[in-house]
């Protein structure tokens, strides 16, 4: 297993902030040429935005987590399904994203919800995203 591996995605943007269009794409090509703009951001249009990509990476990122460390422990997951709502506020110094809710429901036969809650929160500690970001985590998981 590689030490280390680069991933990338980039943005281009043209024009001022509010009627400027720009593009998101991703290595893979999973996303390509992804518009974005101001009122996807901040007027709840149609679009992508920085956040709900941070969300979705977010998601992944924990899930797939929580999965190697509930196999690890002998309780392989059914279904994992996990929903992060990535916070954007305003403050005296501009905007900043203060905090990211996973909201998670899970599947795994045999695992008890004490056992389900200690997995999913180490999980939530050790994802490389939660790791990554700078922001208060928080985590609401259910047995379901």
């Amino acid at each position: 297993m590689p030490v280390s591996i680069d991933r990338s995605g980039s943005a281009s943007w043209s024009g001022g902030l509010k009627t400027g269009r720009g593009a998101i794409s991703t290595q893979s090509g999973a996303l390509s040429s992804l518009p974005y703009g101001f009122a996807s951001r901040f007027e709840d249009q149609p679009g992508t935005n920085p956040e709900e990509l941070i969300g979705a990476a977010h998601a992944a990122c924990f899930t797939m987590q929580l999965a190697a460390l509930l196999e690890q422990e002998g309780h392989p997951a059914e279904r994992l399904e996990t929903k992060a709502v990535v916070r954007l506020e305003k403050d005296a110094t501009g905007f900043m994203i203060p905090s990211v809710k996973l909201a998670l429901t899970g599947k795994v036969p045999g695992t008890d919800a004490a056992t389900f809650q200690r997995i999913a929160a180490k999980a939530k500690e050790v994802c490389p995203v939660s790791r990554l970001l700078k922001a208060n985590i928080t985590l609401e998981a259910k047995l379901g």
